[in-house]
């Protein structure tokens, strides 16, 4: 059986100066998981139907309920920590 091992970032905190990159991030995940979905032929739907393959999360990130954000900004802050607890540096190029 299956069990998930995740890296532990527990102890990993990430700087207030990262959440303009933690928002980005969330948005291109958005966008990713938007782009994959209309290429299998899911299609803007009132709700989600697995049949029809429609969803009402086919909108922009800045269109989607905070609900729907958090999932993806969760997805990304995970992602900043997870690279962080493997030793790399995350820092912005001037």
């Amino acid at each position: 059986m299956y069990k998930p091992e995740p890296i532990d970032t527990s102890e990993i905190k990430l700087p207030d100066s990262i959440s303009e990159l933690t928002e980005k991030i969330a948005e291109n995940v958005h966008e990713n998981w938007s782009a994959s979905r209309i290429a299998e032929g899911w299609t803007l739907g009132t709700e989600r139907d697995d049949v029809k393959k429609t969803t009402p999360c086919l909108v922009p990130y800045s269109e989607l309920p905070e609900t729907e954000k958090e999932y993806d900004r969760k997805t990304a802050i995970e992602t900043l920590k997870t690279i962080i607890a493997l030793g790399y540096e995350i820092k912005k190029q001037n």
